[in-house]
């Protein structure tokens, strides 16, 4: 063998012999890492949990739904309208103010209570329960006169809590 092949074939091993001499990481450091992976991994998981349970634990409390609207006339007249509202949240609220508009939730004007609507249960809304609201129609106050057969009507439903319940109803 040439001298020249013999040093490129000595140069080769060498090369060889520095590729594969190399050692990956230790055991040690590599658990290590594992178990720093896990931790950052259970960290964020916990943080995401707290934020989560917190922001549904904030939204509990009076939670209103519209159960039924119920139009119909009263001495010969359209002139009045049930709104049940039901609570399906974990506690009670109390109706602070009701609006009602014919054209859309940019108009709603406030009703008086007493003059243009009642409410029953002194207008406590008690968790997992219902109370009904009754829109007196033509009654001197802000309504006018009576409902109209196929018009769309919109209310809001405001609690003393600041939750509020807005909704359109068609009149049959």
């Amino acid at each position: 063998m040439s001298l020249y092949k013999f040093r490129i074939k000595r140069e080769e091993n060498a090369l060889i012999r520095k590729l594969t001499s190399k050692k990956g990481i230790s055991p040690i450091l590599a658990t290590l890492l594992l178990i720093a992976i896990a931790v950052a991994a259970a960290i964020i998981s916990y943080a995401w949990i707290i934020t989560f349970v917190s922001t549904r634990t904030e939204q509990s409390g009076a939670v209103l739904m519209p159960e039924n609207v119920r139009y119909y006339s009263s001495g010969g007249a359209n002139n009045r309208t049930d709104i049940v509202i039901r609570n399906t949240g974990t506690a009670n609220d109390k109706v602070a103010a009701v609006y009602w508009s014919d054209t859309g939730y940019s108009a709603l004007t406030k009703l008086t209570y007493g003059t243009d609507y009642t409410y029953t249960n002194s207008g406590i809304i008690r968790a997992e329960d219902s109370i009904t609201i009754t829109i007196l129609w033509g009654s001197g106050g802000t309504t006018g006169g009576n409902w109209t057969s196929g018009e769309t009507y919109y209310y809001k439903i405001v609690t003393e809590s600041g939750n509020y319940l807005e909704f359109p109803e068609k009149a049959p």
